[in-house]
């Protein structure tokens, strides 16, 4: 029943890209050579501070739903342990009865981890479009700054051309937008995780006899 417990989060950002890119306005061409800079956008939208708390109180949104499912799996666990202990001292007809209901138990666990799955999936997206959008216009603002005449986009080039072979670490710019859209949003860093107690180097163990 692990495979119940896992709620795979997919971002599809390529189309997000494209959209973005049609709903702002084209800058005007200027004449002077071609000053290219890369970015890997869906990282860059990844690591801004308004998605990293989005992403976490989604996560505290989907909680309650976690736990029922969990509740699901454990009983599950424990009727099948049960049903495998007290299988040969149970009738033919009663253990056909408790392995019905077991089936039907995971059915429903199923539905319900799809359920879950597809509407955290669907306001995932949301949150990635809503925020993608919005780093767009930062990343055009700053390219425009910056004299860039061309952008390419390291997530999407891995899978259509251009394919970046090479490219020296001034002209990627991801980490100069996340900076700027961060600024620009007010939002604050996440705080860090607790850090994990250290053991005391001084502390002697027991001596054992």
């Amino acid at each position: 029943m692990k495979h119940l417990l896992a709620i795979i989060i997919t971002l599809a950002s390529g189309f997000v890209l494209s959209a973005a890119a049609q709903t702002s306005p084209a800058p005007a061409a200027t004449a002077g050579p071609t000053k290219v800079a890369v970015i890997a956008f869906q990282a860059a939208v990844g690591q801004t501070n308004e998605f990293q708390r989005d992403l976490a109180d989604l996560q505290k949104k989907y909680e309650p739903r976690r736990q029922q499912l969990k509740t699901l799996a454990d009983e599950i666990d424990s009727l099948e342990k049960q049903l495998k202990a007290q299988g040969d001292k149970l009738s033919e007809t009663e253990r056909a009865h408790r392995a019905k209901a077991i089936e039907e138990k995971k059915k429903q666990a199923q539905r319900f981890a799809e359920d879950a799955q597809n509407d955290l999936q669907g306001e995932m997206q949301e949150i990635f479009n809503r925020v993608a959008g919005k780093v767009y216009d930062v990343l055009a603002n700053y390219a425009q700054q910056q004299g860039y005449t061309v952008v390419l986009d390291e997530t999407t080039s891995r899978q259509q051309a251009p394919v970046i072979l090479y490219a020296v670490q001034n002209v990627d710019i991801t980490k100069a937008v996340i900076d700027a859209y961060n600024l620009k949003s007010g939002v604050p860093a996440p705080p860090p995780p607790p850090a994990a107690t250290a053991p005391n180097p001084a502390a002697k163990p027991p001596v054992t006899h």
